[in-house]
């Protein structure tokens, strides 16, 4: 008989091909074109900080303004292994060679649009074949000028991909090899189901690209405009793609990008023998990008929300307190975040003594143990409710007042006024 009762128990799984597998953060370049956002140079390096103390192993950025250039001249002086500084370009030489003259990028994203909508409507092109010449002549440039290449498929999940989009990708590899084909689902089309194919089904385009064609370097970059950003950057991977391409928080124009933090969180505690990167930071990074970028982050945003550990009602802080396994799906520690027992409406008595007890302990500096069954417990727990029965309080106790009933019943009596919000005569 399998028994779980705790997180070592559940069995990790694997992914079929048994690829080592990778990520390239966006944060700063594809992140930074979400409305509204500014990065200064201060904000990047920051950001990249936290990418080097999580472990990630690319980071993409622009280069063409003064600022972009300063903010990208002192990551790459920092010397770091990781995350590898690489740069961006649009399909013509003048962008390639404004990536060339930043010394020590050694690799360049190459953008290449494929949709029709694309090809012809925005960027002005009359036909498919002059978009693949354009496309092959910048990788090839590239190329013949030293650079590692990143082939950004831009809207391939809106594309002709058998009729025009594999035939590009094979004259691609022939170039280069080694070029890391991203498969760009820019709208969030992509669907991560078996079974779809042209052009939303992400597992029948990542698997035609490995099995049929022999991609050694299979990346994807997926949207979130309907929600399956997560769903499907999993799914690249599952069938054979070593790369994913994210940004944090998942910032981004429209709905974003799938985020760093969920893939990393995932693959740590889910992928079997995935140790590589630290979560640690990630919760300190997401208070220093709503700090200082503005970035609202959610109570109940997975990985990084406050509401994450949590815990009001009855039952669910009762099995949190005798086992976090219970209701928490990972320990806080692990994000770099805290465990919090809060005093609601929903609340039962085991976490009401749980907080007693710890008050307890602060305010006399000793270990002290409260029954359940000690009737105080249930005085206070009777004022609590009465706060949301009668005068409709709509938030938690907080530490401060259940100080203050701690001193009234299990110490002496205080200045119960200021410290409970109730009046004096509540005996």
């Amino acid at each position: 008989m399998k028994v779980y009762k705790n997180y070592d128990d559940l069995p990790k799984i694997k992914f079929p091909k048994g690829q080592e597998v990778f990520i390239s953060d966006s944060t700063i370049r594809d992140g930074s074109q979400m409305p509204g956002v500014v990065m200064s140079k201060s904000h990047k390096l920051q950001i990249f900080e936290y990418l080097h103390q999580i472990g990630i192993e690319k980071l993409e950025t622009f280069v063409f303004n003064h600022r972009d250039k300063e903010a990208v001249r002192s990551m790459l002086d920092k010397g770091y292994e990781f995350p590898e500084v690489t740069g961006w370009a649009r399909a013509n030489t003048d962008d390639i060679d404004i990536v060339l003259e930043m010394d020590g990028i050694e690799e360049t994203g190459i953008l290449m649009s494929v949709s029709d909508s694309h090809i012809i409507d925005k960027m002005g092109l009359q036909n498919r074949e002059a978009a693949e010449e354009k496309y092959v002549d910048a990788l090839q440039y590239a190329v013949d000028h030293g650079l590692r290449t990143r082939a950004h498929i831009e809207d391939m999940t809106r594309a002709d991909n058998y009729g025009f989009v594999f035939p590009l990708v094979e004259k691609l590899i022939e170039i280069d090899p080694d070029c890391i084909i991203r498969l760009c689902d820019t709208l969030g089309m992509g669907i991560p189901f078996v079974g779809v194919d042209e052009p939303y089904g992400i597992p029948s385009m990542v698997k035609y690209l490995h099995d049929e064609m022999n991609v050694k370097n299979i990346e994807t970059h997926v949207h979130d405009d309907f929600g399956l950003g997560m769903a499907n950057t999993i799914a690249g991977y599952w069938h054979g793609a070593n790369w994913s391409s994210l940004t944090f928080l998942g910032i981004g124009e429209r709905a974003g990008n799938t985020e760093i933090e969920k893939v990393v969180l995932f693959l740590h505690e889910r992928i079997e023998g995935f140790d590589k990167y630290n979560l640690e930071v990630v919760t300190e990074f997401a208070s220093f990008m709503e700090k200082e970028i503005g970035i609202r982050v959610p109570r109940n945003k997975a990985v990084v929300g406050k509401n994450i550990f949590a815990h009001e009602s009855g039952i669910h802080t009762a099995g949190v307190i005798k086992n976090p396994f219970t209701y928490e799906a990972y320990l806080p520690e692990l994000v770099g975040g805290k465990r919090l027992l809060l005093i609601g409406d929903s609340s039962g008595l085991e976490v009401l003594r749980h907080k007693v007890e710890e008050t307890l302990n602060e305010l006399m500096g000793v270990e002290a143990k409260v029954l359940k069954q000690d009737p105080r417990l249930k005085e206070i727990q009777d004022h609590i409710h009465r706060l949301y029965d009668q005068e409709l309080r709509v938030s938690s106790i907080s530490d401060e007042e259940l100080r203050g009933y701690v001193e009234k019943y299990f110490m002496f009596e205080p200045i119960v006024e200021s410290e409970t919000h109730e009046k004096s005569n509540i005996r």
